[in-house]
């Protein structure tokens, strides 16, 4: 199923600033990029500038690597240009130049799924000259050898300086297509090896050995402290209790009434809805929508399930989707603006209502620590690690931090690194709720829930060189492994938090660093 695009949506494939005068009075040209679904483009029309109108026999489409096309000759007749979503085309007009200033632009074309479109918008003509150098790059290959060392050349004369370990690395670069633009070299962080850990999951179940990169002194020793204690004391136990990834847009109203109409509408249209958003994607699940009305505005935060993937751009995509079927077909009160994020999924920040309702993976790691354990491994009691939690506790909340534990960014970064997780997302992930208790048996229970844990274990830089051998040790590669992998990240960030919450509680969290933590 494919959507259909709305007017306001539409106006989206168009690349606002791409408007510019091609050189030696060439013409004029602009781009558009398709954001919306995969199509191919079967009929170009025309373009109007101002008052003036351009035909197809005076257009030419440039589909980059050196291909252009004759607007006159696009047809669904075997002459149809594939369009797929996050491809873009600069349209080449046949006309005198324009002058600065503002411009109304207007384009006609159809496509195999949307049928014939119309795209009006407005854009300007600049002079804005750059005498700043370029970075160098290729529109043939641009991850090839020689587009690097060009690269690699530039940074180094325009630095001055000599680069001996950034340029070399193992793999295939065309690998890095999708994940790094301009590429030019590597850098090489350590990666410390902790545990093995035992884990008691529903999905991670076993003894495994625990990747860590970081340049922090003490960090992987003190991770690997606190995974041998919770081995002595039969491992630490993981549960999976949430799984949502969100993308939150904003409907604008003419006042507050026509946003509660319009909340009450989408509750009740859920059913029409799913299909809509679910059309573009065979993995994203829409499960549920929640809004939230404030002055008059309504926010709609679109939850969905993305399988083995951290899932923001599916869900993007697939959010597009379904508020393009919204406004098509909601014929209550005005919609005035439309925006696909309101900042209301809070993406890659930190924020109460994701701590409150999961984004991504709820994980709870969970031990009994054993008193004999605890005093001989850690020299404190267990009275005294429950105590300074309460004490932590009022330092949290007079902070107002987004964590009551000690350092759960710590690990959670570390792991990100090695296996290619956008590490950006530990900014949510690092949220933690630390809690412990003397059990009747005078031994310590320890518990963590990470409320937004956001893993992948497909896509993104999962499938890089060595960040895939990572998630080879670990044995989350391959399809139905990500709950495993968040669940091992929860037991590892556990650890953490024994160890440094021992370490702080018997002082011998300064000497620790003193002793490893520093290269002198």
């Amino acid at each position: 199923m494919v959507f259909t695009p709305s007017p306001m949506l539409l106006k989206l494939l168009y690349t606002r600033g791409s408007l510019h005068n091609l050189p030696d009075n060439a013409g004029v040209a602009f781009s558009i990029k398709n954001r919306l679904d995969n199509v191919k483009v079967t009929g170009f029309k025309q373009v109007q500038i101002g008052d003036v109108v351009i035909p197809a026999d005076k257009i030419m489409v440039d589909l980059g690597d050196g291909e252009q096309r004759p607007a006159s000759q696009i047809d669904a007749d075997g002459q149809a240009i594939d369009l797929p979503v996050g491809r873009s085309l600069t349209i080449r007009l046949d006309t005198p130049a324009l002058p600065e200033g503002m411009h109304a632009v207007q384009a006609w074309f159809s496509s195999d799924a949307f049928g014939d479109l119309h795209v009006e918008v407005e854009d300007a003509i600049v002079s804005a000259a750059n005498h700043k150098p370029r970075i160098p790059r290729s529109e043939e290959d641009d991850y090839s050898d020689a587009a690097i060392a060009a690269r690699q050349r530039f940074a180094e004369e325009f630095s001055g300086k000599q680069f001996k370990h950034l340029k070399h690395y193992s793999f295939d670069a065309h690998m890095l297509q999708g994940n790094c633009e301009h590429f030019m070299g590597v850098a090489q962080i350590p990666v410390g090896l902790a545990g093995p850990l035992t884990v008691n999951g529903e999905h991670a179940q076993g003894d495994f050995l625990i990747p860590m990169a970081t340049t922090e002194g003490t960090l992987v020793a003190s991770y690997n402290r606190g995974m041998q204690v919770l081995n002595l004391c039969g491992g630490v136990k993981c549960t999976v209790v949430g799984d949502a990834m969100q993308r939150a847009p904003v409907f604008v109203f003419e006042d507050a009434r026509g946003a509660r109409d319009f909340g009450k509408w989408v509750e009740d249209t859920i059913d029409q809805i799913r299909p809509q958003a679910e059309s573009t994607s065979s993995v994203a699940k829409l499960q549920y929508i929640d809004t939230y009305l404030s002055n008059k505005f309504a926010y709609l935060r679109f939850n969905f399930s993305t399988g083995d993937a951290a899932g923001q751009n599916m869900v993007g995509r697939a959010t597009f989707a379904a508020c393009s079927w919204i406004l098509e077909n909601y014929k209550g009160p005005k919609i005035e603006h439309f925006y696909l994020e309101s900042n209301f999924a809070t993406d890659k920040k930190a924020s109460q209502i994701n701590v409150m309702r999961t984004r991504g993976k709820r994980v709870v790691a969970e031990a009994v620590v054993k008193r004999d354990v605890l005093m001989q491994r850690m020299r404190v009691t267990p009275e005294q690690l429950a105590y300074h939690g309460q004490v932590s506790n009022v330092g949290a909340f007079i902070s107002g931090a987004n964590n009551n534990g000690a350092h759960s960014a710590n690990g959670i970064t570390a792991m990100f690194i090695a296996t290619g997780q956008d590490v950006a997302n530990v900014s949510e992930s690092s949220a933690g709720i630390l809690y412990s208790e003397v059990t009747k048996e005078g031994d310590l229970y320890i518990s963590i829930t990470i409320p937004s844990l956001i893993v992948a274990t497909h896509g993104g830089g999962t499938g890089l060189a060595t960040q895939n051998e990572s998630l080879q040790m670990l044995g989350c590669v391959g399809r139905g492994t990500v709950r495993k992998f968040a669940e091992i990240v929860a037991g590892v960030v556990l650890a953490g938090e024994l160890s440094l919450g021992a370490a702080i509680s018997s002082s011998d969290w300064v000497s620790s660093h003193e002793q490893y933590g520093r290269n002198r």
